[in-house]
């Protein structure tokens, strides 16, 4: 798979592999990774709550963070791409919006929490200034899977 199908895979496929190191702390496995207008990767994140004890520590939180410190020229993420393995909860879309991403890429819906297009469509409202795109779906029953195991292994 070619263009921009095969790219967003492959960074969905990226985020799977972080997202499999967050159980190591108790955390949920839920992967983010940031890359430029470029392509090259400026982040990735995995989930970090139990870790540090910070209720915002999700992945994507995490991942833009980390994304801007290496841009170095503040907190605006314009032209780059996040994805995600999981849709985004209500935090992660509004921090998707206020840091300008261009676009958001993610694996398996989530219809409890979902703020990118399930339960909420935050990054959408017409009444913000930005509204980036949204590809969704993206090897949902991989990712899926990474988060119905932990569960069930709990």
């Amino acid at each position: 798979m070619t263009g921009a199908a095969g790219r967003d895979r492959e960074l969905v496929r990226t985020a799977i592999e972080v997202a499999r190191r967050a159980p190591l702390t108790g955390d949920v496995p839920i992967g983010a990774v940031v890359v430029g207008p470029d392509g090259v990767e400026l982040a990735r994140a995995c989930n970090a709550r139990e870790a540090t004890g910070d209720p915002t520590a999700h992945a994507e939180v995490l991942a833009l963070r980390a994304a801007a410190a290496v841009l170095g020229d503040g907190w605006r993420l314009a032209g780059c791409t996040l994805a995600v393995t999981v849709e985004p909860c209500t935090m992660c879309a509004g921090a998707l919006v206020l840091a300008r991403v261009d676009r958001v890429v993610f694996g398996a819906w989530e219809p409890k929490t979902g703020a990118v297009g399930s339960l909420w469509d935050v990054v959408r409202d017409r009444r913000l200034n930005h509204r980036p795109e949204v590809v969704g779906g993206v090897l949902a029953e991989e990712c899926a899977e990474l988060v119905e195991s932990f569960f069930a292994d709990l």
